[in-house]
């Protein structure tokens, strides 16, 4: 290992105890390149990050000349800053009504916090419901939603309460009663291992919460901006939440996280008490150009097309594949699961696919489960170099 490698090891917190340590000098489009000069097909497109690859020139431009004008000055109080308020404008303008507000946080998870926040300010109501296999981010409120338990135990008491409730059955939804203030629920969840519902299920759970008046949270952190063939994933099935929460991709590969919804909900912010949910950085001038930026590419150009398009051909190749390692392919858009038999055959893949130049992962929820979530501008030749890797990678797993 590197000099840089030891201090990797040294004085940075480690969060496993096998990271890839993946030295990277520079990224290009698609490819991650090693301080040893080898590359590396990111088809995980930085956990969902990058969805218009690395380095896009269009993104590259709008940091740069926000970053001449000005970096941050105080993103919440008194300014306007033109970088923001023009990314809120542009997000309103997609989302479907009454998604007319938007509040502008550092992460993911902090949005998802914000918005319990407004959940219970709102109703008054105590009670959460999300589902097994979700994943909601790793604050404590975000936590206490994970529908991996193993997640939550070692942290002891989390806010709550929190109904854990099987994702897709229509029959459970009947749990949400009067005391709850929320439903979160991503509509494809991702590290629960690519799962996808069926439209009846969430148009079930929206009836379920108009009648027991609770919020419906749609967490599109990673469903966002393209990546399932719908600009935003609650188009395929029909639904408008009350509140949406996204990031990843949000920023254009800074970090920004959003909290969108109803006028009357995101208003609760302003008063008893002011201030209600105050960030430092959330909205930062540099993260909202780049964000408004890297929109404005994806709905010109499309891309959730091209992702839909794209993403039922990786599916067929796949299941072409005829891997008796696989038990299940499953995706919506360049968001794709392949289902190992059984965990240490997903990791042995993982590792195999590393080796011959694609980065892949597995879920966090469904350690039998290795997610693809390609760049969205991906290009032919790239998506040929990863499944003829995936395929080599599937009969050095098999050996």
């Amino acid at each position: 290992m590197s000099e840089l490698g030891d201090f990797f090891r040294q004085n940075l917190a480690q969060t496993s105890d096998a990271p890839i340590g993946l030295e990277i000098s520079r990224a290009e489009g698609s490819w991650l390149v090693a301080s040893d000069g080898r590359r590396y097909l990111d088809f995980i497109a930085g956990i969902g990050v990058c969805a218009l690859g690395h380095g896009h020139p269009e993104v590259l431009a709008a940091i740069g000349e926000q970053a001449r004008r000005h970096l941050h000055v105080m993103v919440y109080g008194e300014y306007v800053i033109e970088s923001q308020v023009m990314l809120a404008r542009r997000l309103t303008e997609l989302l479907p009504r009454p998604l007319e507000r938007v509040y502008f946080t550092n992460s993911g998870a902090e949005a998802i916090e914000c918005a319990l926040k407004v959940a219970r300010k709102f109703t008054g109501r105590a009670g959460f419901v999300a589902f097994d296999g979700a994943y909601h981010g790793d604050t404590m409120g975000a936590l206490a939603l994970a529908g991996n338990r193993a997640m939550r135990e070692s942290f002891g008491a989390l806010p709550g309460p929190v109904r854990h409730l099987p994702f897709g059955d229509e029959g459970a939804l009947a749990k949400i009663d009067s005391t709850i203030a929320a439903v979160v629920i991503e509509p494809v969840q991702a590290e629960g291992g690519v799962r996808i519902p069926e439209a009846g299920f969430i148009r079930a759970l929206r009836e379920r919460c108009d009648r027991a008046g609770a919020m419906l949270i749609f967490d599109e952190v990673l469903t966002g901006f393209g990546r399932t063939g719908k600009l935003f994933a609650l188009e395929h099935f029909g639904v408008v939440p009350d509140m949406v929460v996204m990031a990843k991709a949000l920023g254009g590969g800074l970090p920004l996280g959003a909290l969108c919804g109803r006028d009357e909900l995101l208003g609760t912010l302003s008063h008893d008490p002011p201030l209600g949910h105050i960030t430092t950085f959330g909205g930062h001038p540099l993260s909202c150009a780049a964000g408004l930026a890297a929109l404005n590419v994806i709905v010109r150009e499309r891309l959730f097309e091209r992702a839909a398009t794209i993403g039922k051909e990786i599916v067929r190749r796949l299941l072409g594949m005829r891997a008796p390692e696989i038990a299940a392919v499953r995706g919506l858009g360049m968001l794709v699961g392949i289902e190992f038999r059984d965990a240490a055959l997903a990791r042995r893949f993982v590792a195999a696919t590393l080796a011959r130049g694609v980065v892949l992962n597995w879920t966090l929820n469904a350690d039998n489960v290795v997610r693809l979530a390609p760049v969205l501008t991906i290009m032919q030749d790239e998506v040929d170099y990863a499944l003829s890797a995936i395929k080599k990678a599937l009969d050095a797993t098999r050996r």
